[in-house]
């Protein structure tokens, strides 16, 4: 395999990480080599930081106005569309996402910088119907600064265009901290962004290991705003390096996300849901349904049925596009996976299908497969049913009435997605009104728009990404007041 040398993106220039510092990153799909990138630490991450700041001040980004920045976007977002399937295949060489998902995402990614490129001239403030009559107040909305994006391995142009494309809309600058395993794609994305003509400063991208460069960025006194994506351990360390800034944070943890299957649901559309939920992307995705609540009726076709899908899940080289399932991004990931079935065992889970490496894997060794696994489990106590596995892992649970249904689906600390299952409307707008979720897909799932805002709460975290809540919430919200009246001010020891 042919290893390709990539720099980082710092002041619109392609550089190297000033200790000389690289690590390597290996196609999942065989373990081998593949790249070799910047190992940037603190010093990097402060030039970087400060190239954003004086971009952000600069006459060439402040003095364009919403409008401009909107048609920036736009042409960025015609851009990808140009080179998706470029940015498909770095992608899937470097996290083993499969092909087909990478290609499906980038065909519809511009879509996020088209439509926060609309939205750019259009953050109106407010005229307020204010109580004094010799005075006026309004409210305009501005940009706050320096924005740290903290990406993950699992989906990194996608979680790249819901966190840049608002935040440019808005007229912020950025530094993009890519995860250590999956970088490529977003520095060929950063290239794009050169193109399309956003000055020099205003997007840079430094890579790097977490504990360095990561957490240099999160706390440098010029970051004005934190989004961040990955895992409630490191949004920890995020939240406390914070302190030292008083950044805002927007927070996107991942979950447990139930995906409830009543006596009346469709069945092959719930078996699809099912599939869809856990088993594609390798159940590597934060929205992941990997809770199935079945009601007692339909139990035990359901599990036939799923089960027998499962037989059909074509597991290979994400390159492949006749592949269903790819490997896990990291040996590491495939380990964990491996220790939460183990437990899961352990604890009385019986396993129904999977629970193992994938023996016949891609180039006959190397790569980092798990089987589709389904375990029945008894208690909801159980690790599998309260933690987040981030594979191709599916706890199964019997529920009998919507009461018992609703308690098992809100009975972790996660509150991102969940999924339900019904034709009864009622019970759905009940389960819609009821259930602990910042995203409820009814009869699907896994459904995104540029439109629909995407976020959780609880371990989940909190904020939102999407939709027109995303850009305002890159401003500061500034209010004006003007004195109307021709007579002198009064008394300057009395609050007007």
């Amino acid at each position: 395999m042919t290893i390709r040398k990539f720099q980082m993106l710092v002041d619109g220039a392609w550089i190297d990480a000033a200790s000389g510092r690289t690590y390597e990153s290996r196609y999942p799909a065989t373990g081998e080599v593949w790249s070799v990138l910047p190992d940037a630490d603190e010093a990097d991450a402060d030039r970087a930081v400060r190239a954003a700041d004086a971009a952000f001040r600069s006459a060439a980004w402040r003095g364009l106005t919403a409008t401009a920045r909107g048609k920036l976007l736009r042409r960025l977002g015609d851009l990808v569309a140009e080179n998706a399937g470029e940015l498909a295949e770095l992608e899937t060489q470097d996290n083993g996402k499969l092909i087909r998902e990478t290609r499906g995402q980038l065909a519809y990614l511009p879509e996020f910088f088209h439509y926060c490129g609309g939205l750019a001239d259009k953050l109106e403030g407010s005229t307020l119907p204010i109580d004094k009559a010799d005075m006026m107040a309004f409210t305009i909305h501005e940009p706050l600064g320096v924005v740290a994006a903290i990406i993950p391995w699992n989906s990194p142009l996608y979680l790249t265009a819901i966190k840049l494309a608002p935040a440019l809309a808005a007229g912020n600058t950025l530094v993009i901290k890519p995860s250590e395993h999956a970088s490529a794609s977003i520095l060929r994305f950063a290239a794009l962004v050169e193109e399309a003509g956003f000055p020099a400063g205003v997007v840079n991208v430094v890579t790097g290991l977490g504990p360095s460069a990561g957490a240099a960025l999160t706390r440098h006194p010029l970051v004005r705003r934190i989004a961040f994506t990955g895992g409630p351990a490191t949004a920890r360390h995020v939240i406390r390096a914070s302190a030292e800034n008083f950044a805002k944070l927007s927070l996107e943890l991942g979950g447990k996300s139930a995906n409830i299957v009543f006596d009346d649901a469709d069945l092959e559309s719930a078996v699809n849901g099912a599939v869809a939920g856990i088993y594609a992307a390798s159940g590597q995705s934060c929205v992941a349904g990997s809770r199935l609540l079945v009601q007692d009726g339909i139990y035990d076709r359901f599990v036939a049925a799923l089960t027998e899908r499962m037989a059909r899940i074509r597991i290979g080289d994400p390159l492949d596009p006749a592949s269903d399932m790819g490997p896990m991004a990291t040996e590491h990931q495939l380990g964990v996976v491996e220790t939460m079935v183990d437990r899961a065992r352990e604890e009385g889970a019986e396993v129904l299908a999977g629970g193992k490496r994938h023996a016949g894997r891609h180039a006959g060794s190397g790569g980092w497969y798990y089987e589709p696994t389904l375990l029945a489990c008894e208690s909801d106590q159980m690790d599998v049913v309260q933690n987040e596995v981030f594979g191709p892992v599916a706890a199964l649970m019997r529920f009998r009435t919507d009461a018992e249904a609703l308690a098992l689906a809100n009975g972790t600390q996660y509150a991102l997605a969940s999924g339900v299952w019904t034709r009864d409307i009622g019970r759905a707008h009940r389960f819609v009104r009821d259930v602990h979720a910042g995203i409820v897909w009814v009869n699907t799932y896994r459904a995104v728009s540029a439109m629909a805002p995407i976020g959780g709460y609880g371990a989940s975290g909190y904020g939102r990404e999407g939709g027109i809540h995303s850009v305002l919430d890159y401003t500061e919200l500034k209010t004006v007041w003007i004195n109307l009246s021709e007579q002198p001010m009064g008394d300057p020891f009395v609050m007007r």
